[in-house]
């Protein structure tokens, strides 16, 4: 028994997006969005956050 392709929200656009392998830009809705997103993560306006760290700025492990 195969389970029905489900629809997600694309996180680009906030538009239903099939979530299924006949969607090759999954997550996304469509190649449109899925370049928006790298686009962003490129000119860094998307980052994960750093942690916290207790080294002294400006000197490294040698």
């Amino acid at each position: 028994m195969s389970e029905a392709p489900r629809q997600v929200t694309c996180p680009t656009c906030g538009g239903p997006s099939l979530y299924a392998p006949a969607n090759r830009y999954r997550p996304f809705c469509g190649e449109r969005c899925k370049q928006m997103d790298l686009g962003a993560w490129a000119s860094e306006r998307f980052a994960v956050p750093e942690q916290a760290s207790d080294r002294v700025p400006g000197f490294e492990d040698s």
